[in-house]
């Protein structure tokens, strides 16, 4: 049974930096995407970032291009998510997520999902 474990959330002000980390368990094979979503009040739940990760490659949104940066630690099944240069409009929910094969963008396609951490930034 695949479990996505998240953590690392929490209250900074604008410009702060917080290191979100997600780790998973139950996989038996690493084709596949690790990927973090996020959902704001009233808000649809929009992609971040996303790593493939039997090669590594990432992809980001255009929203927070040059301010995170996602990168994993191979022999623990373990994905982070370095926000740097938070702005208000980057406090949500932050999920992580995980699906086979290749990573896509529409929330639909995944079909793991952690709990889901909080992340508030102030102005």
């Amino acid at each position: 049974q695949v479990q996505l474990v998240e953590s690392g959330g929490g209250s900074v002000q604008a410009g702060g930096s917080l290191r979100l980390s997600c780790a998973a368990s139950g996989f038996t094979h690493n084709d596949r995407c690790m990927a973090w979503f996020r959902q704001a009040p009233g808000k649809e739940r929009e992609a971040v970032a996303r790593i493939y990760v039997f090669s590594g490659r990432t992809g980001y949104a255009d929203s927070v291009g040059g301010r995170f940066t996602l990168s994993q630690d191979y022999a623990k099944n373990t994905v982070f998510l370095q926000m740097n240069s938070l702005k208000p409009e980057d406090t949500a929910m932050y999920y992580c997520a995980a699906k086979s094969g290749a990573c896509a963008q529409d929330t639909a396609q995944y079909r793991n999902w952690g709990q889901g951490t909080q992340v508030t930034v102030s102005s």
